[in-house]
């Protein structure tokens, strides 16, 4: 005697094949959400300041080096900031605080004496960037030719 599936067992397999699909159609849209954000980017604000600090610094290293002896710079400093909103002021930040927090605490000063930290181009970035709540890069330009930036975690490089 043939064995015949009853309509009831047919209707259970269609079921099954459609749960399965479905949780292989859930899986495919959850892979391309995780793949492709569907938020489109929100819009941003960037400034730029630009500011040139004439110091004084030694650098403490590891290998005999002229930069060990006290010696000066006219650094030139870039500082990039951004924010999605506006302050209450209208501004991302405001240049004049900028310039405060950062230039009219090194300028024409020796570095060793201010800075806490072996006075570097890369550590001078650094620090800058940490001054300003708003700022996720800096470069700082000790010479032609020698320049260090320094970006905060999780920032792209961009030239905005």
């Amino acid at each position: 005697m043939a064995n015949v599936i009853t309509p009831e067992e047919i209707a259970g397999i269609v079921l099954l094949v459609l749960f399965l699909l479905g949780i292989a159609a859930s899986v495919a849209i959850l892979m391309y959400n995780l793949a492709e954000p569907t938020q489109k980017p929100k819009d941003m604000y960037y400034v730029e300041k630009r500011m040139e600090i004439s110091a004084a610094h030694r650098l403490v290293l590891n290998y005999a080096s002229k930069c060990q002896n006290p010696h000066g710079h006219n650094w030139h400093v870039r500082v990039y900031c951004k924010s999605r909103k506006l302050n209450e002021n209208g501004m991302v930040e405001d240049f004049t605080l900028i310039k405060k927090r950062i230039q009219d605490h090194l300028d024409h000063m020796y570095l060793n004496d201010v800075l806490s930290f072996n006075p570097t181009a890369e550590n001078m970035a650094k620090w800058m960037c940490d001054q300003i709540p708003t700022a996720y890069k800096v470069s700082v330009q000790e010479s032609d030719g020698n320049i260090a930036t320094y970006i905060k975690e999780g920032e792209r490089d961009e030239d905005k």
